[in-house]
């Protein structure tokens, strides 16, 4: 059934009612169209608008589709998209009555309410997810407060961090993450129904009782942008994306410690694949993928932003653009955390490794140097003498903790015994004491407050 034929002599082309229709995707929109509806129906009947028998009759009628499409019983037909479908299977059930559903309302601001109301559950899902993510970053943290690795900058060893502080990194971004969704939410918050094509309705609903109904904090207040408004979608899209950027980066880092060269981690072999010709791989495909897959989320917030740039007000066809992309996106990005916390939960750390590591790569030269400035060096002399010891390091194949006392002094005589006190990977990092610095004792500050921040 067209819920608009009566202006028309002639029927749609096939081609035409293949390119327009819309069931074939905005059907996963079943369950909030028809709550919509019902909420709906009960205002209608509450105005006086329809009999109360009639809002009875059509709130029962819509309750049993929406069982009997949760069931199977009923299957979508070829109606051009969800409202037409739901409306048609009413009305064949009920009779008349079902055709007094759509009183004050249009597919413009039904759509835009079945839109809203389904990103805001995906984004109440994914805050759980990221949650339980978080979660799980933590408890690394709690169990690697003092295991040393080197930080890097450039790619390059830079200073000893712990494997707690890297993974607090990360626990901040999707933190960031979290508090997006909850702005979004908060914006979100407000129901279009009763809007109708763009100018409201001579009806008199009760928008605030329909808002509340579908658990909305109030009703939009102005019907153009109602209809029109993409702006949450979008915002949604952008926080998708950024989550993305964020597992992506994890990704790339968890890809470069699991190779040979590194051996930071060892991967779970259920996350894990190997290669059809060469036996002795292990790849770590579920950390390539998540960080192929931001390209694709990527771009359907490229595509829903440049659908909208040019859109007059108030509806446009355009903005059917706003379903497929977004729905796979917001699909990609759920299983990308689910996958990626479960990595993590999995993984277990080469600590050795991780401290042999931080020893080769000079990254307590930094503090070499501090030890000559606390002996009166001034620090740009410090700095030069200490890129004379690296370079003699490197050119005996050793680090500077393998120095010894003579070697040292060769260089400058300034050097005392407490030099190796003072360059131990353990001492570089516990006399870091500064809020959000890694020695452990910091450390325990911070966890104690992502505690607080999970409960």
């Amino acid at each position: 059934m067209k819920l608009w034929g009566g202006r028309f002599t002639k029927e749609t082309d096939d081609l035409v009612f293949n390119f327009n229709e819309s069931l074939s995707f905005d059907r996963k929109l079943y369950k909030q169209d028809i709550t919509g509806s019902i909420a709906h129906a009960k205002m209608l009947g509450k105005q006086g608008i329809i009999s109360d028998d009639e809002a009875k009759q059509i709130v029962k009628g819509l309750e049993g589709i929406l069982n009997d499409l949760n069931s199977g019983a009923l299957e979508f037909d070829n109606s051009e998209d969800i409202h037409s479908f739901v409306e048609a299977t009413l009305t064949e059930r009920i009779g008349d009555a079902g055709k007094k559903l759509h009183t004050g309302r249009s597919r413009n601001d039904q759509v835009a309410l079945d839109m809203k109301m389904y990103t805001k559950e995906e984004m109440l899902e994914l805050k759980t997810l990221i949650k339980t993510l978080l979660a799980s970053i933590l408890k690394v943290m709690e169990e690697n407060t003092e295991t040393i690795m080197p930080g890097f900058t450039h790619l390059q060893k830079a200073q000893p961090i712990t494997l707690a502080h890297h993974f607090g990194a990360y626990f901040e971004m999707f933190k960031r993450d979290y508090s997006r969704l909850n702005c979004a939410l908060n914006r979100i918050d407000q129901c279009p129904l009763g809007s109708g094509a763009l100018a409201g309705t001579t009806y008199p609903l009760d928008r605030e009782f329909v808002a509340k109904e579908l658990g909305f904090k109030e009703p939009t207040l102005n019907s153009m942008d109602s209809v029109s408004d993409r702006d949450y979608l979008i915002e949604f899209l952008s926080d998708l994306s950024i989550i993305m950027m964020h597992l992506s980066r994890f990704c790339e880092e968890i890809c470069i410690w699991n190779s040979n060269e590194y051996r930071f981690v060892n991967i779970d072999d259920s996350y894990s694949t190997g290669s059809s010709i060469m036996p002795q791989k292990k790849n770590p495909d579920i950390a390539e993928l998540i960080r192929g897959k931001t390209g694709r989320v990527y771009g359907a917030l490229m595509s829903l932003l440049t659908t909208m740039k040019s859109l007059t007000l108030a509806y446009n066809k355009d903005m059917q653009e706003d379903k497929e992309l977004a729905f796979d996106a917001i699909d990609t990005v759920k299983g990308c955390v689910v996958l990626f916390t479960g990595m993590i939960d999995t993984m277990t750390f080469n600590k050795d490794n991780m401290e042999n590591s931080t020893k080769m790569g000079f990254t307590n030269a930094t503090d070499a140097a501090d030890y000559l400035v606390n002996k009166g060096v001034p620090f740009r002399d410090a700095h030069g003498i200490v890129g004379e010891l690296v370079l003699f390091c490197e050119k005996n194949n050793k680090s500077l903790d393998d120095m010894t006392l003579d070697e040292y002094k060769a260089i400058s005589d300034v050097f005392e015994e407490d030099i190796f006190d003072a360059i131990s990977l353990e001492t570089c990092v516990n006399k870091r004491l500064t809020l959000g610095a890694p020695s452990p004792e910091s450390m325990q500050r911070v966890i104690a407050i992502y505690k607080e921040f999970l409960k």
